[in-house]
């Protein structure tokens, strides 16, 4: 007897104490339990200030997501509450077979199990009061601040990769000018000034005589079979041959040429000469235009593309030979085109064809660049030649690398000192005379003939002119230039207006 109340005293201090313990542990996790609700709280706290700023613009959206979220959110820890359920069970189970006898105990245990629910729901009320205090959960404040985050580094990439981009800018621009310089220095092909005129010389003055013919039946003869005017005056032993047509000039004056050596001129004579004068050019086209695809080193052009490129030879633009001008602007874009990895081929070809419309510019209706793609679309050149052909003068935005160094190219050939120039006098005149005609308007604070007289550019003073104001000025201007000149192709009038607002920030 004495045993078992030993026995019975010691289990009651066992569990007396191993309440206690349980008690303290109690207690401690309840504390921490505590600390870790205020750190939660202070970090959502924190979180949600953050989060409210982008919360706001996106906070109709995130509403649906959030319920879905939330609903997920009571889920789990609806399966968190029968878990510990099932392991408060357990427990009371386990407590139960092991201290039945033991109801103070068990009273206890009990009410353990009553803080621990409602701890939890302590707990549960406090997330349900965070979220509806947020109207966001603790997952989707992280995001948002992760998103935060990624702005900021986005906008660090992109100052970045404009740093960047003004480097490659001042190391491309160095580049340019070597490659430029390089292929500049390369390429050298002399350069003929030629007019609309060509001369013819005589042996004597009494060759005039025996040109004109009685009651002037010869002179009246050639002018009618080629088309060109001879002005015979008193220059001595010499006869002004004069059209706008080059090809039948170089007809009439090879044909002149053959008369006066042959000595006999007649009407009959006349029109045999003529015609063989016409074989001979036609063949020295084409035999041109076969020696400018050679030396471009391209061989399968067209035939009539040839035939048209020969035509070229008798052709001048500015005084400068439009053949001989294609070939420069061909080799100078092969060799950029080399220089920076693009299509050396198609830059080429475009090149040599980028002015392939002044051959019929003179005979048909339309621009040397209109004409000249309709004659490479006609002939089966490719689309990339085409398009270099109509941007080479900014008729359209050049979209490929080929078309920008054709364009270039162009520039540089037609823009080298000596390359191109009129009668001097007739240059200079008409280039004062563009610039003469924009000033001549109130509101005009200067104006440029620029491109060699295809392009006068009009700077306005903004204050007294509106875009509608504008636009009308550069129409007056092109219409003036239409009635007070003569020249030849087109002539572009760009007005420019300008407001610049400069404020200084104290």
């Amino acid at each position: 007897m004495n045993i078992l109340i030993i026995i019975l005293i010691i289990v009651t201090t066992g569990l007396i104490i191993y309440n206690s313990q349980l008690n303290s542990k109690y207690k401690k996790i309840q504390l921490e339990r505590e600390q870790a609700k205020i750190d939660e709280a202070e970090k959502e706290k924190l979180l949600r200030k953050e989060a409210m700023i982008v919360a706001k613009e996106s906070l109709n959206n995130e509403r649906e997501k959030q319920n879905e979220q939330l609903r997920e959110k009571r889920q789990e820890l609806s399966k968190l509450e029968t878990k510990l359920s099932l392991k408060e069970e357990n427990l009371e189970n386990k407590i139960q077979e092991n201290l039945e006898k033991e109801s103070q105990l068990q009273k206890k245990n009990d009410e353990l199990v009553e803080k621990e629910d409602m701890l939890a729901e302590l707990v549960e009320k406090q997330i349900r009061e965070l979220e509806r205090i947020a109207n966001i959960s603790c997952d989707e404040a992280k995001n948002m601040l992760l998103e935060q985050l990624k702005q900021d580094l986005k906008q660090e990439q992109l100052q970045l990769i404009k740093e960047n981009e003004i480097k490659i800018k001042e190391t491309s621009d160095q580049m340019a000018r070597e490659i430029l310089t390089n292929t500049m220095q390369r390429v050298v092909i002399d350069q003929v000034v030629e007019s609309t005129v060509s001369v013819v010389s005589l042996p004597s003055d009494e060759m005039k005589g025996r040109i004109i013919g009685r009651e002037g039946r010869n002179i009246r003869a050639l002018e009618t079979l080629t088309g060109v005017d001879l002005i015979i005056d008193d220059t001595p032993e010499a006869v002004v041959l004069s059209s706008f047509d080059p090809v039948r000039r170089e007809i009439a004056k090879v044909a002149l040429e053959k008369l006066i050596a042959d000595g006999r001129i007649h009407p009959v004579r006349i029109e045999d000469m003529v015609e063989r004068a016409g074989k001979e050019i036609e063949a020295k086209i084409k035999k041109e235009g076969e020696q400018a695809a050679m030396d471009m080193g391209i061989m399968n052009l067209h035939r009539e593309l040839i035939k048209n490129l020969g035509r070229l030879y008798y052709r001048t633009s500015y005084g400068q030979n439009v053949l001989i001008h294609s070939l420069e602007v061909g080799h100078i874009a092969g060799m950029l085109a080399k220089e920076l990895g693009a299509n050396v081929n198609i830059a080429k070809r475009a090149g040599l064809l980028h002015d392939i419309g002044k051959a019929v510019d003179q005979t048909q209706e339309g621009t040397h660049i209109e004409l000249g793609v309709e004659l490479a679309r006609r002939f089966g050149e490719s689309n990339e030649i085409i398009h270099a052909i109509e941007a080479h003068h900014d008729d359209v935005v050049a979209n490929s690398i080929e078309a920008v160094l054709v364009k270039l190219a162009d520039t540089i050939s037609a823009g080298r000192p000596g390359s191109r120039r009129d009668t001097l006098e007739i240059y200079v005149k008409r280039l004062k005379k563009l610039e003469e005609i924009a000033q001549s308007y109130d509101g005009i604070k200067q104006s440029y003939a620029v491109q060699a007289g295809r392009e006068v550019r009009v700077v306005v003073e903004p204050e007294k002119f509106d875009d509608i104001a504008a636009s009308k000025l550069a129409r007056d201007i092109a219409k003036r230039i239409e009635e007070e000149l003569d020249y030849p192709g087109q002539i572009r009038v760009t007005v420019v207006r300008e407001l610049r607002t400069t404020e200084i920030a104290k």
